[in-house]
């Protein structure tokens, strides 16, 4: 595992660039879904409007007016927010470089830097507005294209898939909310996201954008979805490359050795290892005896790893401590779990790719505007349910998960649009009602 891209870079090519610390392997897999993303909705955007499915909107512009406090004050708090930070960073490097996820989250930063840097943003920002600035502002009528929103889109999505993450997480773990609320911390906020409380806020979000600026909604969401398929798809390579937490029940088949690799083991060596990591096991399931496992052998033609990983050196410390691996450029990621589980972020970065092919290759095919987002709900759905019965996650309606609840909607969610949409182009819109 490579908790960032400074541990990719020496462990593949023996290059050592501290400043990469700062580079976290998830996020940064993450920011690749989200241009990916974008991009397939910018040429589908384009695509639909040279079929008249989309059409162009108007917008009017303020031209020549002076700089508003607001804008100022926000110019200057970013100008303030970067000084503070960096001149740290550059005095401080060693500090820095250690744990840079502490340094972001800590107030650490020296505050005459940050003020100068602040005032020179807000300064900067006034002068400009004021080169341009008009005896008498004027508005004028600017003509938009639906792929001139996807910048906008994009945030949008952003923006409003990480409250949702945080939210539906905090829904589905009440504790870890509660330890938030009586200790409160910048790592309470970024850790423990939940993708579907994402994908359905950013979703709502996304619709209301389309439905405000004019945007036709079911043929943006078509434009959408190819790229929402991609985006989990390229999310969960972030998941398997950093080892965030997100895999599989434990495959009772291997044990793990010292150093993070698998071998094979009986079903007593493994209850022995449980028995031995009793502590972990019991803070994570509850007690020794409720450790979901299935024991799967991998077939000639696959690696070991393909069906039993152990996630060394995974990015949030879990496990046990690897040998040879004290003093190394890992620093604090040296654990694997006692035992190795189904790497389930590599299953469905295979899976939602090859959806998302699919979604790509039939988007011409399907017509009716809307059908397209009715079989990515569908897909979705589907992937993400038998997923869950061999992936570790929080019981939320007695053993049911709440991602099986949301991907059992959605999937029904998906046929009935399928068939209301079918109806509806068939029998036109009244059949519909």
């Amino acid at each position: 595992m490579y908790p960032t891209l400074y541990h990719a870079f020496v462990d593949l090519f023996g290059i050592e660039l501290s400043g990469l610390k700062f580079l976290n392997s998830f996020g940064f897999f993450v920011a690749l879904a989200f241009l990916a993303a974008g991009w397939t909705l910018r040429l589908e955007l384009q695509r639909r409007t040279a079929l008249g499915q989309i059409a162009n909107t108007t917008t009017t512009v303020t031209e020549g007016a002076p700089a508003k406090p607001l804008d100022l004050f926000l110019n200057g708090l970013m100008g303030f927010l970067l000084g503070w930070k960096v001149s740290y960073m550059l005095l401080n490097w060693g500090e820095v470089t250690a744990s840079p996820p502490t340094f972001l989250l800590s107030g650490k930063g020296y505050f005459l830097p940050g003020l100068l840097v602040g005032l020179g943003f807000a300064y900067w920002m006034w002068r400009d507005a004021q080169k341009n600035r008009l005896a008498q502002p004027k508005q004028r009528t600017v003509t938009l294209t639906p792929a001139a929103h996807v910048g906008n889109i994009t945030l949008t999505a952003a923006l409003w898939g990480f409250i949702g993450a945080k939210l539906f997480h905090w829904i589905e773990t009440p504790g870890d909310f509660l330890k938030f609320i009586q200790n409160p911390s910048g790592d309470g906020i970024i850790s423990g996201l939940t993708m579907y409380g994402g994908l359905i806020v950013a979703g709502f979000m996304v619709i209301r954008y389309f439905r405000k600026h004019g945007l036709a909604v079911l043929p943006s969401m078509d434009s959408a979805a190819p790229g929402l398929m991609l985006a989990y798809a390229i999310g969960r390579i972030g998941c398997q490359v950093s080892g965030d937490g997100d895999w599989g029940i434990v495959n009772s088949a291997y044990l793990t050795n010292p150093d993070g690799t698998v071998a094979t083991a009986t079903i007593d060596q493994v209850r022995s290892e449980i028995e031995g990591h009793a502590a972990f096991y019991a803070h994570h399931f509850g007690s020794t005896e409720s450790v979901p496992m299935k024991a799967v052998v991998a077939p000639s033609f696959l690696p070991e790893w393909a069906v039993a990983y152990a996630y060394p050196h995974n990015v949030n410390s879990v496990g046990m401590e690897m040998d040879g691996c004290e003093g190394t450029f890992w620093g604090d990621h040296c654990a694997a779990l006692p035992l190795p589980v189904f790497p389930t972020p590599l299953y469905e970065v295979i899976v939602c790719g090859l959806f998302a092919a699919l979604l790509w290759a039939i988007r011409k095919r399907l017509r009716v505007p809307g059908m397209l987002f009715a079989v990515y709900l569908m897909l979705n759905g589907f992937e993400r349910f038998w997923i869950e019965k061999i992936r570790v996650n929080e019981p939320f309606l007695g053993p049911i998960t709440q991602a099986e609840v949301i991907s059992t909607l959605l999937f029904l969610l998906g046929v009935a649009g399928l068939l209301w949409l079918k109806r509806r182009a068939s029998h036109g819109p009244e059949a519909a009602h």
